[in-house]
């Protein structure tokens, strides 16, 4: 059940144009492009890109009459990618919206001039997407999702959870995970020495080696799992949740869905809100807007969930303090 529902949209929402200003541009019909890390079938995906239209609508957009919307859906594979990234750029769209680093890395390959907006990058700087958060410098602009505090906060979720955990395995796919993972791995190991937990990396190629990294976590005791920011490992999403039940591996996640889905606990910013607020930065741009000057902003709502029925199967009981900052508990 819900603990606090948060409605009101702030900090970048979406702020709606009239449509008498709307009738004042040009009537030419816009193009966007959508580049989706996951698969057209991924339901998460598809609330998402809901969300996105939504956001659109309320500005005034008008699907199929002042604007026409072309999806791709990768599917977690970098070769997917970039194709896809090359297909959407030769329709000369007026911005384009994409979601995760390595999907913003394949269109940046691609062009340097069409306007993108990204949502769900966790570290666009470090990852060299943009120069600098507060003016972009280039055609890139959007939503971040991760800033360094939260590695700390997993950890120390997972072991507020699990306080006999005494190792924690950082998994991620080098190939999809924002600069290799590297990036993540050195955060990682700062907060885990003020956590007192031992971290190890995790990588990842294919599926037999998310089974290979959680099957070894279950062979010594006190180990536990905290997967990286990694579009790879969202797609895979329903085996990780099966494999760490499985082998009763206690595990963090970074958005609600895997905790809804059947995994212990998640914490992470709302992603559905941050697809509305990415609309209205595609309706400044096609209004005449610049990436380049569009600051790259930051999660405003942050959601704690802890799946109690996972935690019992687990044998971990979850403090009542913990219930009480929980934003939604699954029962």
């Amino acid at each position: 059940m819900r603990r606090r529902q948060f409605i009101a949209l702030v900090g970048g929402a979406i702020t709606a144009l009239p449509f008498a200003a709307r009738a004042q541009q040009s009537n030419q019909t816009r193009r966007i492009g959508v580049l989706m890390g996951p698969a057209e079938t991924d339901p998460e995906g598809q609330s998402e890109i809901t969300a996105f239209r939504r956001g659109l609508q309320s500005l005034g957009w008008t699907g199929g009459r002042d604007v026409r919307i072309a999806y791709r859906w990768a599917g977690g594979d970098t070769d997917r990618m970039q194709a896809f990234a090359k297909e959407l750029i030769a329709l000369q769209p007026d911005a384009i919206l994409a979601t995760t680093s390595p999907v913003v890395a394949a269109l940046l390959r691609e062009s340097r001039t069409v306007p993108i907006v990204f949502v769900r990058v966790a570290d666009p700087v470090d990852s060299g997407l943009v120069s600098n958060l507060a003016r972009p410098g280039g055609n890139v602009t959007g939503f971040a999702f991760f800033e360094p505090s939260l590695l700390s906060k997993w950890l120390g979720l997972l072991k507020e959870i699990a306080p006999g955990i005494a190792r924690v395995t950082a998994m991620f796919n080098p190939a999809t995970a924002p600069g290799g993972g590297l990036h993540f791995l050195r955060l990682a190991e700062a907060a885990s020495s003020s956590i007192a937990v031992e971290l190890k990396a995790g990588p990842v190629h294919d599926v037999a080696e998310i089974e290979r990294v959680i099957a070894a976590l279950a062979q010594a005791p006190a180990g536990g799992l905290m997967p990286l920011p990694d579009i790879f490992l969202t797609v895979h999403r329903e085996l990780i949740i099966e494999l760490t039940m499985r082998y009763r591996v206690p595990t963090i996640y970074q958005y609600r869905y895997f905790a809804t889905g059947g995994g212990l606990v998640s914490y992470g910013p709302d992603v559905v809100d941050q697809y509305l607020r990415a609309a209205s930065y595609v309706d400044r741009i096609l209004k005449g807007d610049k990436p380049a000057d569009l600051p790259v902003q930051a999660p405003t709502k942050y959601e704690l969930v802890i799946n109690l029925k996972t935690a019992k199967a687990l044998g971990l009981t979850i403090p009542e303090s913990f219930l009480i900052r929980a934003d939604e508990v699954i029962e």
